[in-house]
C-alpha cells in the first residue's frame, strides 16, 4: 500500500508545476491575447510534460513523436498575432495528431508500423491542412492500435511496434482502448492542449470513454478522408478528442470543409457548416426527446447501469423528455460489417498507398503482408489475419460486398436509427458508451463482454458523441448521444449542457493499479 502511495505521489508531482491543467482552447487563447503566455511558451510547457509523464514517470507511452519544428511554427504565429493577424480561435493551440493521419514534415506518417518509416508523405492530410491554416500548432503524433486495430485477431488496443504499449492514466495497467488510444491518453493527461483521433467503428468514441473524454465520430462526410491510412471507406473519418465539449466543438469546426480530394465531403454543402458547430445553443436539452436504448444497456455491470440511471436523472431534471425502447435491428446491423471493411481495405490501402507513400516499396496490402512476415517483431504479440483475408477480396463489384453494405446501411439506418428516431419523434438516442477499461492482456489481446454502443453510427456514418458520466472504480465511463446524419451540432448542443450540469470530468492521477 504504502509503495502505491508513494508511486501516486510521484507521478502526479508534475502537475504541481504545470499551469495548464484541464485549461481548454478557449482560455489558453485569451491567455495568449492578453500577453499572459504565447504559442511558444506552451509549446515548451506540454513539451516539458510530456517527457515528465509521457516518457519517465507513469510512462503513458501515447505520444510517439514529438515535432521538431513546433516550436518554430509557435514563434511565426506569436508573430502573426503581434502583427494584428489572428486566423481564427485555434491560433497557436498545440495539437496532437494519430499516426495514421498525414503529416508532410519531420514527423513519421507510421500508422504504428516500421513498415511505413522513411517514406515521407507528399503532402498533409486535408485534416492537418486544415489545422494548420487555423493556426493549430501540430505538436506531436501519438501512438495507436497498429494499423489502426486491424491487422490481426486478439489485437492489443493501444499496442503497435513502432511505439510499444500505450496505457490508460487512470490506472496503467488498464487499457487506454483504441485504435485512438495515444491520442486518448495525452489528451486526458494534459499533454496537450486537443487531439485527433480516427475512427472505423469505436476507435475515437471508445478510447475517450475510457479516458473520461469527450469525443465525436462525425457524420461521414463531414471531415475530409483524404491522407488517413485506411481502413474502409464507407466508415472512416476524423474527429476531435478534447477534454470539453466547447474544445470538441472548436476542432470539429476547423476540421470541417469541403475537400476535393473527397467526395463524399461535398454532401455538406448546405446541411452543416463551421459556423453551426462553433454557436451551439444554449440549454438545448430543454424540450428534447432522447430515445434510451435498451438493448445497448442489458449486459453492462451494475455500476454501469447505475451511473447510466443517474446520468438519465440528470437528462431528465436538464428538461428532457426520455422514451425508453430497444433499437431496432441491432442484432442485423453488423452482420456483414466485417466483410464490409475487409472488402474495402483491399482498395483503400492501395490507393492510399500510392498516392501518400509512392516513394516506398509497398504497393498493396500482399506487400504488407509480405514484410511483416520477413520482420516477425511486427507479429511478436498478435497475427495479420485481417490483412491476409483482406487481400483475398475480390473487387467492389462482387455481390458479397455489395449485399453485405447495402445490409448495414438497411438495418443500421432505415430500418435502425431512423425508424427510431422516427417513431418517437426523437431528436437523439443515449446509452452508455461501453464498461470501464478491461485489464491489459498481451497473451489473449483485447477482451471483455461489455456491450458497446459504437456499432450502429458507425456502420450507419451517422454521427455520435461521448461525453464522461461517472466513474467505475476510478474508471470513466462515457454516454453516448447518436443520431441523424448532419445532427453533429445538435449533439454537441445535447452534450454540452448534459456536461454543464453534471461535470463529470476529472483528471487522472496515474495509478498504478486499478484495484
Amino acid at each position: 500500500m504504502a509503495a502505491d502511495v508513494a508511486a501516486i505521489q510521484a507521478a502526479a508531482a508534475p502537475d504541481a508545476g504545470f499551469e495548464w491543467i484541464e485549461t481548454g482552447a478557449a482560455a489558453l487563447s485569451q491567455a495568449m491575447a492578453e500577453g499572459r503566455t504565447t504559442a511558444v511558451a506552451l509549446v515548451q510547457a506540454y513539451g516539458a510534460r510530456i517527457a515528465a509523464i509521457d516518457q519517465s514517470g507513469p510512462r503513458l507511452a501515447g505520444v510517439l513523436e514529438m515535432n521538431p519544428d513546433a516550436q518554430a511554427i509557435a514563434a511565426r504565429l506569436d508573430a502573426e498575432r503581434a502583427g494584428g493577424r489572428l486566423r481564427g480561435p485555434l491560433h497557436g493551440i498545440p495539437v496532437v495528431v494519430k499516426d495514421n493521419i498525414a503529416t508532410a514534415d519531420r514527423m513519421a506518417t507510421s500508422a504504428g508500423s516500421p513498415a511505413l518509416m522513411g517514406i515521407a508523405p507528399p503532402r498533409d492530410a486535408a485534416v492537418v491542412q486544415r489545422l494548420r491554416a487555423a493556426g493549430a500548432v501540430v505538436l506531436a503524433k501519438t501512438n495507436l492500435s497498429e494499423w489502426a486495430n486491424f491487422r490481426g485477431k486478439n489485437s492489443i488496443s493501444g499496442w503497435s511496434t513502432r511505439g510499444g504499449q500505450t496505457r490508460n492514466p487512470y490506472a496503467l495497467d488498464r487499457t487506454p482502448s483504441g485504435s485512438s488510444s495515444g491520442t486518448g491518453a495525452a489528451v486526458a493527461a494534459n499533454l496537450c492542449a486537443l487531439g485527433v483521433g480516427t475512427e472505423t467503428d469505436g476507435s475515437i468514441t471508445s478510447p475517450a470513454s475510457v479516458s473520461g473524454l469527450v469525443g465525436m465520430k462525425p457524420t461521414l462526410g463531414l471531415v475530409s478522408r483524404n491522407g488517413i491510412v485506411p481502413i474502409a471507406f464507407s466508415q472512416d473519418t476524423a474527429g476531435p478528442m478534447c477534454r470539453s465539449v466547447a474544445d470538441a466543438a472548436l476542432l470539429l469546426a476547423a476540421m470541417t470543409g469541403v475537400d476535393p480530394h473527397d467526395p463524399a465531403t461535398r454532401a455538406q454543402t448546405g446541411r452543416l457548416g463551421a459556423e453551426a458547430l462553433l454557436r451551439l445553443p444554449a440549454q438545448a436539452l430543454r424540450g428534447a426527446r432522447l430515445g434510451v436504448a435498451m438493448n445497448l444497456v442489458e449486459g453492462h455491470t451494475q455500476a454501469t447501469v447505475a451511473l447510466f440511471e443517474s446520468a438519465l436523472v440528470a437528462l431528465h431534471d436538464a428538461g428532457a423528455t426520455l422514451v425508453r425502447a430497444p433499437l431496432p435491428n441491432l442484432d442485423k446491423m453488423g452482420v456483414g460489417e466485417l466483410d464490409v471493411l475487409l472488402f474495402e481495405m483491399r482498395h483503400a490501402m492501395a490507393a492510399y498507398l500510392a498516392e501518400f507513400a509512392a516513394s516506398g516499396p509497398h504497393c498493396g496490402l500482399a506487400d504488407l503482408v509480405a514484410y511483416n512476415k520477413a520482420h516477425p517483431e511486427t507479429l511478436a504479440l498478435f497475427g495479420q489475419e485481417w490483412f491476409e483475408a483482406s487481400d483475398a477480396k475480390g473487387p467492389l463489384d462482387q455481390p458479397a460486398y455489395r449485399q453485405a453494405l447495402a445490409r448495414g446501411r438497411r438495418y443500421a439506418r432505415t430500418h435502425g436509427i431512423d425508424a427510431m428516431l422516427r417513431k418517437h419523434r426523437l431528436d437523439a438516442i443515449v446509452a452508455p458508451t461501453g464498461g470501464p477499461a478491461g485489464l491489459i492482456d498481451p497473451i489473449n489481446g483485447d477482451g471483455g463482454t461489455a456491450p458497446s454502443a459504437t456499432m450502429p453510427a458507425a456502420v450507419a456514418g451517422y454521427p455520435h458523441i461521448t461525453v464522461p458520466m461517472g466513474q467505475v472504480s476510478g474508471l470513466p465511463v462515457g454516454l453516448s448521444l447518436f443520431g441523424g446524419p448532419w445532427q453533429d451540432a445538435r449533439l454537441l448542443a445535447l452534450a454540452l449542457h448534459f456536461e454543464q450540469v453534471t461535470r463529470h470530468r476529472t483528471p487522472p492521477t496515474f495509478k498504478a493499479r486499478s484495484v
